[in-house]
Parts: C-alpha cells; structure tokens; sequence
C-alpha cells in the first residue's frame, strides 16, 4: 500500500498562524493552520533553516492541505515587547530609549486535524522527520508549544482530502486527567480514539478548508473559493504566493463518528462587500492633501508633525471620501489608534481621535 496521506494533529493552549493581515504592529491570526506556517513547522522538523528552505520548499509545494477545525478556539490578544534600547518616539515629538509594542492575536484551547496528501515517497520522509524532529516544534510561535502529539494518527491512503478528513472522528481536547492519547490502528476504516467523549459532546458539524486545483473536469475555481496568500517561496526574506481555498462542512454524530457531507450548503455565505479604503485612488488622495492642509500638517491628538491620515469611518471609502471621514495623525498615535480599534472589533465607524473619551 502507498501511503499518500498525512495526518497532523494542532492542539494547545494557543496557536496563531499569520497571514496577509499579520502586519507591523498589529498581528492577527488566520482561523485555521496556513499553509506557510504547516511547511514552516515541516522544514524544522527536516532541519532545514530559512535560508535554506528555498531549495526545498518547491518540493513540499506539491502537497495538497486540508484542514479540518475540530474546535475553533476562542480569539484572544496580548502585547508583546520587541527588541530594546530602540529610539522610540513619544507623544512630545522627542524620542526615548525603549521597546516597541505589538499587539498580538492567538486561538486559546483550539484543536485542528490537518491532512496532508503527495507522493508516497515526501510523505514517508516527513514522518520520519517528525517522529525525531531536528528542532522544537510549535503551533505558528514559538510561544505556542503542542498540548498533544501531532503524529497520533497513522498515515494512509485515500483518493482526495475530504475522504481523508471524513474518514477521522471528531475527538474532544484532551484534559490533564487523559491518559496518554492512543488509537487502535488494526482496521483504519473504523479508527476510534481509545479515550471516550466524556462530558464534552460533539458540535454538530465542523468545517474543512482545502486546496483548490484546477482539474480536468473543473478547470475554474469554484465562485465560492478563498484566496489565501500563505504558500511559502521563501521564509527569508518572507514571501508568499496565493492559492484558493474551498470550505466544506461535515455533519458530526452523537458518538464523534463524521455521518456525511452536508447538502446543499456547503460554504460558508461570502460576506456582502464593504467599501474599503484605496489609497492608490486620485481622489482619495486629493481629500488626503485637504485634510493635511486642514490641520496644519499636525496630528490632531499630540499636535507633532504628521503626514499620516486616519479614517474615521470606512463608509465611504475607496475614492468618496470626505475631507469629513479623515483625521490627521502622526506615525506613533496613528498604530495605537489601530490596535485600539483592532482591540474593540470595530466596524465601518471608527475611533475619532478628537473625541475627548479617547485621551486616556
């Protein structure tokens, strides 16, 4: 038998995995393992540094990914220090020696199965590497260890991912009571986890993201596909290609066991659109200039030199704003204003750094 198929199980107490919206100061995470960090996490396995990841990326490309979310987790944020001794700018337009802040998104008690599917031969190399990894492995940051181990899932064969994915019960977290988490691998087509549900009953349904690729018989892209800019072509410097993604949903029994697709929705509603702001836009630009020239070229809020503008709602962004919708801000008040409104979960309307219950 060639196995084709490899299983990953993501579970701990916090995970986080970048993508495009992980950026400077605010890093979010995605919903689910991104492909960048799944081959990040297989290339620390191998041994294989950032520097040297271009040569083998290329091959580890050619895996197909799934991800099935077991358990979505629960958002959370911190801040984190980076570097020291830096020159930081204050409020006053003076600098001081110190750290920078970031804000930082993690997935707290989330649990995910992932399966990944290539030739027999890349597979059975990558489990060789993760049963005797080279160098530690963690769930997006280093900050992130595994609460349970990854490779507790045999791998197999199976024609596509959604089979392999259907074929794995859903399994509650593991609690520091468990014993040691074990399956029984004698008849794969009926592999059950030997620890039982206990008091957490299954969800009704989970959801799966996997790769999309053309074929013969679909040679376009679903109109419901994602795009999801995480496959790796170099770790240093970061850089990342767009893949689409498709979201399937699998009804769950009483007992875990994954009864069967369920028909007809089987993605999620896309979201309506909503205007977005386009600061390559003539016009925005020219509102941009008025509301500089409007306060004087100084930040609102601390009166320092700026050349940055804030929106201070997004309805009528991409090119219709009004000098109105813009508020000018420095650099430093600029990032706190965005991680306060990251922090909130703010919509359309955002924060007005004129308004006096911002100050403190």
């Amino acid at each position: 038998m060639s196995l084709n198929t490899l299983f990953l199980r993501l579970e701990g107490h916090m995970q986080a995995w970048g993508d495009q919206q992980s950026k400077f100061v605010v890093r979010r995470t995605a919903e689910a393992p991104t492909k960048s960090g799944i081959l990040g996490m297989l290339c620390a396995a191998m041994g294989v540094s950032r520097p040297e990841a271009v040569n083998e990326l290329p091959r580890l490309r050619t895996l197909n990914m799934g991800v099935r979310i077991d358990k979505p987790g629960i958002r959370w944020w911190d801040y984190h220090t980076v570097g020291a001794g830096m020159q930081m700018r204050i409020a006053d337009g003076k600098t001081k020696l110190g750290a920078m802040l970031t804000r930082r998104e993690y997935l707290c008690d989330a649990s995910f199965l992932a399966a990944l599917q290539g030739e027999p031969d890349i597979i059975d190399e990558l489990i060789k590497a993760l049963e005797d990894p080279k160098w530690t492995l963690y769930l997006g940051r280093k900050s992130c260890p595994p609460s349970r181990p990854m490779l507790e899932l045999p791998a197999y064969e199976f024609p596509d991912l959604l089979s392999a994915l259907r074929s794995i019960p859903w399994c509650r977290r593991l609690k520091s009571d468990d014993p040691p988490p074990y399956v029984d691998c004698s008849n794969f087509a009926a592999v059950k986890p030997v620890h039982k549900l206990k008091s957490d009953d299954p969800p009704p349904y989970v959801d799966c993201l996997l790769d999309w690729r053309p074929t013969h018989e679909e040679p376009e892209a679903p109109n419901d596909a994602l795009i999801w800019y995480d496959v790796p072509l170099t770790f240093e410097p970061p850089s990342h290609s767009a893949r689409f993604v498709i979201r399937r949903r699998l009804l769950v029994g009483t007992d875990g066991e994954i009864a069967y697709e369920k028909t007809p929705v089987q993605s999620k509603t896309p979201p309506q659109p909503r205007p977005r702001a386009n600061y390559q836009n003539t016009e925005y630009k020219r509102q941009r200039i008025k509301r500089l020239d409007n306060d004087c070229h100084l930040c609102v809020f601390c009166k320092s030199p700026a050349t940055t503008v804030q929106h201070i709602t997004y309805r009528r962004a991409g090119g219709n704003e009004s000098i109105d919708d813009l508020r000018t801000l420095c650099r430093l008040c600029h990032d706190a204003v965005t991680m306060l409104e990251y922090g909130l979960g703010m919509g359309m309307d955002r924060i007005n750094p004129e308004e006096p219950q911002w100050r403190d």
